[in-house]
């Protein structure tokens, strides 16, 4: 596979919308680190190192945070879109105790105007805290309307049981979202939170039937499950030395979206072609994306690969 504009699927922009927050990391002696995250800012991220045109929609702070993370997101190539400033930039506090275990709070707003692309996106991805914390949550939404004609909807559940609520509430939620979307991606942690006890590629076979043309269920380290009308495909991990799972979801969202766009499967006027995909293409997408991953556990941090990295570790 080659760069985006070089054999890489057609050319067009992909809009990620969702939180971008600072993940902060509180040592046991106190030390603290921060660093840049959030899902969907982490896809966005992803993507623009692909060599994808990628513009992420969402809400920061003017202060040293919200710096910080335009900063990163432009690094990779990634256009920065907030409606409005926020209060403060949201975060993430991570308390690591003594046996290494985290103890998370959550210091977020996520109030998001009204949006307006002038050009329909050839997809349109989002998830995590954005598809369910109010009010920006209904922003998220009526986007996700406006655009569907015209572009490919991706979805992320990527549960927050501290922020998200009870399953039982939430269910009903991601179930609704899925329904709207065309590509699903989700863990097996939100499937056991969302459906506890159910085998996870139960779950996509049933996410698949409210409508989406393909359902993907990441499974750690035995790699992923994917679900479309044409058949079933599991594709196991890439072995590698773990170094952190850090942004390995997100590193596997936009190795996937990558995938689709190389195939010419995103797009409203891809739509057809998607539903119809053959299981080798999906095993191929799939399998690339699991790659993608594997070079992000392989480092510290959400540091997820350039195009040239991923080229070099995939088949030819």
């Amino acid at each position: 596979m080659t760069g985006a504009g070089d054999g890489a699927g057609p050319p067009g922009l992909a809009v990620v919308v969702g939180e971008a927050l600072t993940d902060v990391i509180v040592e046991r002696d106190g030390t603290e680190a921060r660093h840049p995250g959030g899902s969907p800012a982490n896809v966005a991220y992803g993507l623009g190192r692909l060599g994808r045109r990628t513009a992420l929609v969402t809400e920061l702070g003017a202060d040293a945070d919200g710096d910080a993370i335009r900063a990163h997101l432009a690094s990779a190539g990634v256009e920065v879109r907030t409606q409005g400033a926020a209060a403060r930039t949201s975060s993430a506090v991570a308390r690591l105790g003594a046996d290494g275990s985290a103890d998370y709070r959550f210091d977020l707003t996520w109030d998001l105007g009204p949006v307006v692309l002038t050009d329909a996106p050839v997809v349109l991805h989002t998830g995590s805290l954005a598809t369910t914390v109010a009010p920006g949550a209904a922003a998220v939404e009526r986007l996700v309307d406006d655009v569907r004609p015209a572009s490919t909807v991706s979805y992320d559940p990527n549960i927050r049981p501290a922020l998200m609520g009870p399953a039982g509430s939430l269910r009903e939620r991601v179930e609704h979202l899925v329904a709207g979307s065309d590509v699903v991606k989700a863990s097996d942690q939100d499937t056991a939170f969302l459906a506890p006890g159910r085998d996870p590629l139960d779950v996509a076979r049933d996410w698949l039937r409210l409508g989406p043309a393909l359902v993907v269920v990441t499974l750690g380290g035995d790699g992923a499950v994917a679900v479309t009308a044409g058949g079933e495909v599991h594709v196991p991990a890439a072995p590698v030395t773990v170094a952190d799972t850090v942004g390995a979801g997100d590193s596997f969202t936009a190795g996937l979206l990558d995938g689709l766009w190389h195939e010419d499967l995103l797009g409203g006027a891809a739509r057809a072609r998607l539903r119809a995909v053959p299981a080798d293409v999906v095993e191929r997408v799939v399998r690339r994306a699991t790659l993608a991953a594997a070079v992000t556990v392989s480092r510290a941090g959400a540091n997820p690969p350039t195009r040239a990295e991923l080229d070099a570790v995939s088949p030819s």
